[in-house]
């Protein structure tokens, strides 16, 4: 895994490009199953592109808000036209009792022919969703309405007797980021999503990831990117951080919320992957106020308890957090993005590798392993390699 970022905020095609040639680059360290055309899995997060997004939803008869005014779901739905119909009904149906306002749907282009059978065989039909923000209503506080919206839309699918409710997911909704993952190879990216290659599709910072499926069978809604997270390694306390979790659901409160906090419930969603449960929870908590690296400080603490260099008051930060939030062990390189930051987080021990540079010309770029973008030597401003429990 690994992204880049350009340092001033400045949105551009050429960032887009960049993180597709990192995930092109760490191919060798993806996966495929016996059709060698079908991979474990891979994708891209990127900030909504918001002239892109515009342009095509005015070709649609569909009229975009400023930018942070709406927000863009990337939906994977039935591919029966009955069941994909009601779904879409569940979402729109939820979203106005939420006190939102959908503008449309957009079918997103796809080259079907791109991607391997085994990939075909269960690709879902994939669209995006556009949710004008509710009056009076600020950017976080329709961040959080998304997640209600997305939680009871998929509470409300998985309960229903529809046939093809495994295909129901949402790789994101949000009023910041967008993700386009897939059941595919890094090189197939591209080709099955052809608008990645639109010159006005733009973003200031690109995570993508190439997926090596070690505890889950790879699936579609499996594939990296998450919605906050992509995960290199595995979280070896699973079963106790996921027991816990269910354990303090019921005593789950947040002046954000509010009520709204009992519609979230299960906080994590069966059947996911050890990665999908940790962005589960990475959701929830920067969702009630925290921001992104405090979050991901809690979840994957540093080796604090005997470390006689660490000052008295970083001790102190994770004492308290211990008293809330159990670890999540394992080997692990996790980085991280809300659309505002960006960054990186390594397991304790160090047992996964990260590797960033800095260039002269404001970009940062990290990844599970050196040289995957080429730079001059002389642009190079700063160079290393993540340490253990570091972010």
């Amino acid at each position: 895994m690994g992204f880049v970022v350009n340092l001033n905020g400045h949105k551009t095609h050429e960032i887009v490009q960049k993180g597709i040639q990192i995930l092109i680059n760490l191919t060798h360290r993806g996966a495929c199953g016996c059709d060698p055309q079908t991979g474990d899995g891979a994708g891209i997060l990127i900030q909504i592109p918001h002239a892109f997004f515009e342009r095509e939803c005015k070709t649609l008869g569909i009229s975009l808000p400023s930018p942070g005014e709406y927000g863009v779901g990337m939906m994977f739905l039935p591919v029966d036209p009955h069941e994909r119909i009601l779904c879409e009904g569940i979402v729109e149906r939820i979203a106005e009792e939420e006190g939102l306002t959908v503008l449309g749907w957009r079918d997103t282009p796809l080259n079907g022919n791109a991607i391997g059978r085994m990939a075909r065989g269960s690709q879902p039909y994939i669209e995006q969703i556009f949710i004008k923000r509710g009056p009076e209503m600020d950017q976080d506080a329709f961040e959080r309405k998304l997640y209600v919206v997305r939680k009871r839309a998929e509470n409300q699918i998985v309960e229903s007797d529809f046939k093809e409710k495994e295909y129901f997911y949402v790789p994101s909704l949000s009023s910041r980021t967008v993700v386009y993952k897939g059941l595919l190879l890094a090189p197939q990216i591209t080709e099955f999503y052809k608008e990645l290659l639109e010159p006005d599709l733009a973003s200031a910072l690109c995570l993508v990831h190439q997926r090596f499926s070690t505890n889950t069978f790879p699936s579609w809604k499996l594939a990296h990117p998450y919605r906050y997270i992509c995960h290199n390694g595995e979280i070896n306390t699973l079963r106790g951080n996921m027991n816990w979790m269910f354990a303090r659901q019921s005593t789950l409160a947040s002046p954000l919320f509010g009520d709204d906090i009992k519609k979230l419930l299960p906080i994590i969603t069966p059947g996911g992957s050890d990665s999908a449960m940790i962005d589960n929870a990475v959701e929830l908590l920067t969702m009630a106020g925290r921001s992104l690296p405090h979050v991901m400080a809690m979840l994957i603490p540093e080796a604090w308890e005997h470390e006689p260099t660490m000052p008295d008051e970083v001790k102190a930060f994770y004492e308290y957090h211990a008293s809330l939030m159990e670890p999540w062990d394992g080997p692990a390189d996790i980085a991280f993005t809300d659309g505002r930051v960006v960054g990186a987080k390594l397991d304790r021990n160090g047992l996964r590798p990260g590797r960033y540079f800095i260039t002269h010309d404001g970009l940062v770029v990290m990844a599970s392993e050196a040289g995957v973008l080429p730079v001059a030597p002389e642009n190079i401003r700063v160079k290393g390699r993540l340490a253990p429990g570091r972010m």
